[in-house]
Parts: structure tokens; sequence; C-alpha cells
């Protein structure tokens, strides 16, 4: 099934399937390897809020957060690298 609000070009990270202790990891590795302009979906089962403070922490400013879908069994955001000025 097809979210119409999820951008097409855009990966999608379902990390329930990860045990607890992987998921920031597996996250910041996906950060990590964004290109400008670049965004994936992070799908939780839980509100990632403490995920975005901890993201803010390591990279001021350096990235987006858009809540897609907010619970209360799925929680959908999109995480991006926002493009360069030109």
């Amino acid at each position: 099934m097809t979210n119409p609000t999820i951008a097409s070009d855009a990966d999608v990270i379902d990390v329930r399937t990860l045990v607890p202790a992987q998921r920031h990891a597996k996250i910041f590795e996906l950060v990590n390897q964004l290109a400008s302009g670049g965004s994936f979906i992070l799908v939780n089962d839980h509100d990632p809020k403490p995920l975005y403070y901890q993201l803010e922490a390591e990279y001021p400013k350096q990235f987006s957060w858009t809540y897609l879908e907010r619970g209360p069994a799925v929680w959908r955001v999109e995480i991006g690298k926002p493009a360069k000025a030109a």
C-alpha cells in the first residue's frame, strides 16, 4: 500500500524490526550517508522525538524532520539533509 504523502524517491527504514539497542546506530548511519537534498522515511512504533534531540545535538541545523504519521501504533518521520544553496 502506498501512502501519497510520502515522497516516492525517499528510502523507507522500518526500525520496528531491529532490537532497540540497534535503532539509533542504524539511523545515524543513514543520516551520515544522506546526500545533499536526500531523505529517508523512518517508521517506528513510538514517537521518535528523543532521536530528534540527539540528531540536533550531533548535527545542529543540518537536517530536516517532518512528521508524516503520528501514531498511535505507527510513527513515520521524513528525515532529510537540506540541499545546499547554490
